[in-house]
This record gives C-alpha cells, sequence and structure tokens, in this order.
C-alpha cells in the first residue's frame, strides 16, 4: 500500500469542493501521492466557467449562505477553489473524470476546463487508485 489518498468527488456543492482540494493539498505537502477521481455531480465543478459555481451542501439561505462564507474565507485568508486546484496540480496531484458519468450528462472534453483532466478513466481505475491508497475518501 502506497502513501497515497485517494479522494472520489461526487458532489457538486462549492463547501464540499473545497474540503476535498484542502485535504488533498495537505496529504500532497505531506509527501504524499493524491488522486482526485471526479463522478456524477462533481464533474460539473470541472466544466469550463463553472469551478466556483455550485451551492452549499447547508445553510444556503436563498444563496445569502454562499456569499456569506465566501467573505469569511476572504477575511480568514482561505484560498478559494480554483487557487487549491492550481495548488493541486503544480504539487503533482492527479485528476480523474469518470467517463460513464460525462456520457450520462453529455458532456465531451473539450466542456472541461483546459488541461484540468488528466484521465478520462472508469470505475476499475478508481478501484486499483483506492486499493493502493493509505486513505480513501468519498466527498
Amino acid at each position: 500500500m502506497k502513501d497515497k489518498i485517494t479522494i472520489m468527488v461526487h458532489s457538486d456543492n462549492m463547501d464540499k469542493l473545497h474540503t476535498a482540494l484542502v485535504i488533498a493539498n495537505g496529504a500532497l505537502a505531506m509527501g504524499m501521492e493524491a488522486t482526485l477521481f471526479f463522478t456524477f455531480w462533481g464533474l460539473h465543478r470541472l466544466r469550463k466557467g463553472q469551478l466556483e459555481g455550485g451551492q452549499l451542501s447547508r445553510h444556503n439561505l436563498f444563496r445569502i449562505g454562499k456569499w456569506l462564507l465566501r467573505q469569511r474565507m476572504k477575511r480568514a485568508n482561505a484560498a478559494p477553489v480554483h487557487k487549491l486546484l492550481a495548488d493541486f496540480r503544480t504539487l503533482g496531484g492527479k485528476l480523474h473524470a469518470c467517463e460513464m458519468c460525462m456520457r450520462i450528462f453529455g458532456l465531451k472534453p473539450d466542456d472541461m476546463i483546459e488541461n484540468m483532466v488528466d484521465e478520462y478513466s472508469a470505475v476499475g481505475t478508481y478501484i486499483n487508485e483506492a486499493k493502493d491508497s493509505k486513505i480513501t475518501l468519498f466527498v
């Protein structure tokens, strides 16, 4: 088993994506390998122009909650999602997108953020990554 973390990103909620990226970057900074496997609703965050989208998983308060959370994050100097994702890429993290879910949602590689996805893969790839990981998470 490798010193590695594999995170399945199933949700398109802003706070859940932020959490997945913080954990993955923490693992990379500690010398671990990190893989994010985007599937179902999580794929939507990888579409061009959609990275900072998504609602909160809780306390959305008619969309005011997201604005309030962003203000609090800014005051706390918490990195926004686009910065966390850039850091993830710079630190050597791998990003996979589920081919089956891409077909379900009618998404093509051209719909995704340029140079973001390392591999369009299937469940077997996720299972191989996960079984070789010390840590697996579902977000």
